[in-house]
């Protein structure tokens, strides 16, 4: 495919995703969760073959091309020679530019479908009416509806205790317009973007990718020559015996460098900023549903600061006709004059002409409210998302299926769970009064995940058969002392099921029986 008809069509189809709203309202009912879950499946297959065609294009790397324009004609160049490269050199810049763009547009829409469907993933599953063996939605679109017993008949059941929000699917930079959509967000909401962006990008504590050492040795006239060259991590310990394999017994090290990769909680930015968008435009809508109620309750007069925001808005956004548009501080003086006037009038100024203290301290307390409860209800949310996501998966799930968190990593160390030890108690208050959303109020979750991923490896050869998501909850309850009644609730599992998970935990922490400790010895060993 041509190069111009292949941007062409990619902004086509991305167009065609724009225009489509994704509504969720009524997910539970099959039929809109099969159709849902098909068409962002189909566009995902899409988007990659779009992406495969463009990078074997070369779009990964649109400027090398470049490389080869300019100005390097040796003599006399004329004025019109010069003019006509420049002219060419800034076609071909354009064209590279807008490669670059619709390959950046086209990854941000895959990851967002891939998060997409993860939450779908997780949200239900098929269960035969024959033979009762269940699937996932992907395996029953892969059998075309047909169990391998031959029946077509299903049941749709909902995965409840398992990690997912399908609320954020059509807040999702699914076309890949993430730039237009963050433009879009309020004062708030771009606080809360980053944020969250700040918290998925945490680092690992770095591991060695390659090591280069500096160094001298003799050649075959014996002269000392310095030379530097790059081994793999694998070679960390035996460096110095793999350079004098090469270049002899007389090998001086002079420098040595370690180059290491520090791996981000989510290890992929369009999945980070995709989580992030999806996250903080969710919380956008649930701000735009509670807002009123919670300033009726905090503000001493609720309309005043009604009126007072509607006279603000309307003279900075108008622009009076006697006023040169190009005199933008005679523009200004003329607004702040309005304001004030009209202030005067609504009697919202005292005799200094400044604010009254009462609506001062309501605009105050509203911006304490924007700032200590809008601004984290997003980060509350993934945060509680992807803690209560470790909790209740197995290592081998994490490792195998995408899940709602794509790229996520499979474990997280020290550093990476210092991002776990915040929590948001005011913020979870305000969502248990005015949402249905279930959260808990977790202190250290960062220690509890430590506990979490310290017992996997202790499990880790055992054929113990559990239950992850109560055994999760197990772990909560064990760790942090809140009531089994809340946890079950929060996690949607049955407070038997959590229990049967404990004496699991206790039997292999704490084996009792010589049979017991000398199988968790061997799980050890």
């Amino acid at each position: 495919m041509e190069e111009s008809v292949l941007v062409i069509n990619a902004e086509k189809y991305l167009k065609e995703i724009a225009s489509d709203n994704i509504d969720v309202d009524n997910i539970e009912d099959f039929a809109n969760f099969k159709n849902l879950y098909f068409k962002l499946d189909d566009r995902l297959n899409t988007l990659k073959k779009l992406r495969r065609d463009m990078e074997v294009q070369g779009y990964g790397t649109p400027f090398t091309s470049l490389n080869k324009y300019g100005n390097k004609s040796i003599g006399e160049v004329s004025l019109e020679e010069v003019s006509e490269n420049s002219r060419h050199n800034q076609m071909f810049r354009n064209k590279a530019n807008a490669k670059k763009n619709i390959l950046d547009r086209v990854k941000s829409a895959i990851d967002s479908h891939q998060i997409a469907i993860g939450h779908l993933e997780q949200f239900g599953y098929l269960k035969c009416d024959s033979c009762y063996k269940k699937y996932s939605i992907s395996q029953y679109k892969h059998l075309n509806g047909k169990c391998r017993c031959k029946s077509e008949s299903f049941s749709f059941k909902i995965s409840r205790e398992k990690t997912f929000r399908i609320e954020i699917i059509p807040y999702l930079p699914l076309s890949g317009d993430y730039r237009v959509l963050m433009a879009d967000l309020s004062k708030y909401g771009r606080n809360s973007f980053k944020k969250v962006i700040n918290a998925l990008k945490q680092e690992r504590t770095g591991h060695v990718k390659t090591i280069s050492p500096l160094f001298r040795y003799r050649d075959k006239n014996n002269r000392w020559l310095r030379k530097r060259v790059t081994f793999d991590s694998e070679f960390v310990e035996n460096y110095e015996e793999e350079l004098r394999k090469t270049y002899g017994k007389n090998v001086r090290i002079e420098k040595l460098e370690f180059h290491r990769t520090k791996p981000a909680i989510i290890d992929d930015k369009h999945g980070r900023t995709a989580l992030a968008l999806g996250y903080v435009r969710y919380a956008e809508n649930i701000i735009k549903n509670i807002r009123d109620d919670i300033f009726k309750r905090e503000l001493s007069d609720f309309k005043r600061i009604n009126s007072y925001d509607e006279l603000i808005h309307k003279y900075n956004n108008h622009t009076p006709n006697f006023i040169d548009s190009f005199d933008i501080a005679e523009i200004e003086n003329w607004r702040e004059n309005k304001i004030k006037e009209e202030l005067k009038k609504l009697r919202y100024l005292n005799r200094h002409d400044e604010l009254n203290r009462s609506l001062k301290r309501d605009l105050k307390t509203r911006e304490t409210i924007e700032r200590t409860i809008f601004e984290n209800i997003a980060p509350s949310l993934i945060s509680w998302d992807i803690f209560r996501y470790y909790l209740t998966t197995s290592v081998s799930n994490r490792k195998l299926t995408t899940g709602p968190f794509p790229y996520i990593r499979v474990e997280l160390d020290r550093q990476q769970r210092k991002v776990f030890a915040q929590n948001f108690p005011k913020v979870i208050d305000i969502l248990k009064q005015f949402s249905d959303i279930k959260i808990i109020d977790v202190e250290q979750k960062d220690l509890i995940l430590y506990e979490k991923f310290k017992f996997e490896k202790l499990m880790k050869n055992s054929n113990i058969k559990v239950n992850h998501p109560a055994l999760g909850a197990a772990q909560l309850h064990l760790n942090s002392g809140i009531d089994l009644e809340i946890i079950s609730n929060a996690f949607n599992v049955n407070e038997s099921k959590i229990k049967k998970e404990i004496k699991h935990i206790e039997n292999i922490k704490n084996p009792k029986t010589d049979r017991s400790k000398k199988f968790l010895d061997l799980i050890k060993g």
